[in-house]
């Protein structure tokens, strides 16, 4: 019998659901897939995906570390820049920039610390 990795979800932490949807949904078009609560003051655990790409959210304490540094590799890095850059973000509008390794990347922080460079390789 092989291993075969499927993939990977990485568990962003979160601390308001409000600023989660401004972001995630609102600046940098992710869907909003599901979310789960143990009851109503419990904090919220939610899925966000934009094509392939699957992000966890989580209010949970001891889920992911606020400052998470997640590369999600893309096609269509000039196109991603126009479609934000048109939204007129409040809290950020991230450049293009070109890196030495061969990439080409916009990076967005979210509202917690945490690091989003969307790259296209060259």
């Amino acid at each position: 019998m092989s291993v075969d990795l499927q993939s990977v979800v990485p568990i962003v932490r979160i601390f308001s659901v409000e600023k989660a949807r401004e972001f995630y949904v609102g600046f940098l078009g992710f869907t909003w897939d599901w979310e789960h609560r143990f009851d109503e003051n419990a904090p919220l655990y939610a899925q966000v995906s934009r094509g392939s790409i699957v992000l966890h959210l989580s209010e949970h304490h001891g889920d992911g570390s606020p400052g998470t540094h997640l590369y999600l590799f893309m096609t269509g890095i000039e196109a991603l820049h126009r479609e934000l850059s048109d939204k007129k973000y409040r809290y950020g509008r991230p450049g293009i920039e070109t890196q030495f390794w061969g990439a080409r990347t916009v990076t967005a922080y979210d509202p917690f610390g945490n690091v989003l460079t969307f790259a296209e390789r060259t």
